[in-house]
């Protein structure tokens, strides 16, 4: 059997390969979410407004960021995106009152695994002496959000209970 070469041009085309791949993962993703199952949208409670989010990170990740390059500042963004990301999806669930199990789990799980990469980020202080400040904050603003979740989550779903939020009167 020949063994697989290792030469730069391999990485290239495994890197390329994965990029088709994801990109072609994601072009179902958006097929399926506009097209096939567009009908399981929640026009009537899914009215958080993404500009609120958008303008702020964009505009911090132009002030707060290792390198004013454009990639240094497009990966700034991602991680300032994802630390805020979960915020429509926790409106919506406040608007309505309540949430699906189903919801309920992978909101958990989302959650479980940011917390579990802060705990890489401790892991990787003390042994490699790495600390990125901006993925950092980033992970701890995140999991913030997350820790009013997590004990609605184990107060009522782990107990077999749907998840109803309190409402604001």
């Amino acid at each position: 059997m020949e063994k697989l070469p290792t030469a730069p041009y391999y990485r290239v085309l495994n890197s390329l390969l994965f990029q088709i791949v994801f990109l072609f993962c994601a072009y179902v993703t958006i097929y399926l979410i506009y097209m096939k199952y567009s009908s399981t949208f929640d026009r009537e409670n899914d009215t958080f407004r993404v500009e609120f989010i958008l303008v702020p990170v964009a505009g911090l990740s132009f002030l707060v960021n290792h390198d004013y390059s454009p990639l240094e500042i497009l990966w700034t963004f991602s991680i300032y995106l994802e630390s805020v990301s979960i915020l429509p999806q926790l409106f919506m669930i406040t608007k309505t009152g309540e949430a699906e199990t189903i919801t309920s789990h992978y909101l958990f799980f989302l959650g479980l695994y940011r917390a579990l990469y802060l705990a890489n980020w401790i892991w990787r202080y003390h042994t490699e002496g790495f600390f990125d400040q901006i993925a950092v904050v980033a992970g701890v603003v995140q999991t913030i959000f997350y820790c009013d979740f997590f004990y609605l989550y184990i107060t009522k779903v782990l107990k077999g209970k749907n998840m109803g939020l309190p409402l604001p009167v």
